[in-house]
């Protein structure tokens, strides 16, 4: 057999096995995928069961812990009859107007500042130990000041949302912008990159991945402090509706309402995890998404 038929018959077979290793490693990968969501579900089946049959035999006190059935009535009452404050969709909509400014306006702030602190080492050496103190505060605790401050509008709820979101995304972006490889930022200047342009586009890039860390969290903060200013004192919103449950000792309207907020919760992350993923195509699977 000629020399060129032998390389031929290799590097056909060798190719025969690499794409039968990546179809075995797909078909593994969505085998697993299957699993894991399978778990998932049955997970959430099993518990929810036990907790209607818990409730059900009185082993658990109903009007204490209520029912996953009676949970879903009350989801169910909202979504058909509306809420004592108004159709249901506008409730969700209000929390999630304030949640979202809030988030966009501590985003904001913690990435301007905490870029420029992390660039200007006199500025940090300046009011870095404000900062600290101010991040020592039990932060929930202002809502009813920014009630006092604001009044029952949602500015006051936004502010509460403000104040838990700054920090975690100002730390992160802090630290992103010193941890910026240092030789990178050497080589710019060298090129001839003056400061704004270092920032703008050596230091900004490299921090993306911490900063979109601390956009996870922050979300779920900004949606916080806009239930716990509606609890303490709104006109509408689903902090309003499980305060007014809990005043009425409905506790399935105060888990129907935890149940929606987890919801929401959970497309916002979903949202952000697909953003995420779009802007960090270039690294490989299974790479960490921060730092």
């Amino acid at each position: 057999m000629p020399p060129e038929t032998v390389v031929a018959h290799v590097t056909t077979a060798g190719s025969g096995t690499g794409d039968g290793r990546t179809r075995e490693r797909a078909r593994a990968a969505r085998h697993r995928t299957l699993l894991v969501y399978g778990t998932r579900v049955l997970l959430l089946v099993g518990l929810t069961g036990l907790w209607e049959g818990l409730a059900r035999a009185a082993v658990i006190d109903p009007f204490d812990f209520s029912m996953p059935s009676k949970i879903w009535a009350q989801m169910t009452q909202w979504a058909l009859h509306g809420t004592p404050q108004g159709p249901l969709r506008e409730q969700i909509w209000y929390t999630l107007y304030e949640a979202l400014l809030g988030w966009v306006i501590g985003v904001i702030a913690g990435v301007v500042l905490g870029i420029a602190l992390g660039r200007i080492r006199f500025l940090a050496d300046v009011l870095g130990p404000y900062i600290r103190v101010l991040n020592a505060l039990p932060r929930i605790v202002l809502a009813p000041v920014f009630l006092i401050w604001f009044g029952l509008g949602p500015a006051s709820k936004v502010a509460s949302a403000v104040v838990l979101v700054f920090f975690p995304v100002f730390f992160n972006a802090f630290q992103g912008a010193r941890e910026v490889d240092r030789n990178l930022v050497a080589h710019s200047r060298i090129l001839g990159a003056g400061g704004r342009q270092v920032t703008l586009q050596v230091v900004i890039p490299s921090a993306t991945s911490w900063i979109f860390t601390s956009l996870h969290v922050s979300f779920g903060f900004a949606l916080i402090g806009a239930i716990v200013g509606e609890y303490i004192g709104a006109t509408k919103g689903l902090g309003l509706l499980v305060a007014a449950s809990q005043g009425t000792f409905n506790a399935a309207g105060v888990y129907a309402a935890m149940v929606i907020l987890a919801v929401v919760a959970l497309l916002a992350e979903g949202l952000l995890a697909l953003l995420e993923k779009r802007l960090f195509r270039w690294k490989p699977d299974g790479a960490p998404a921060g730092r």
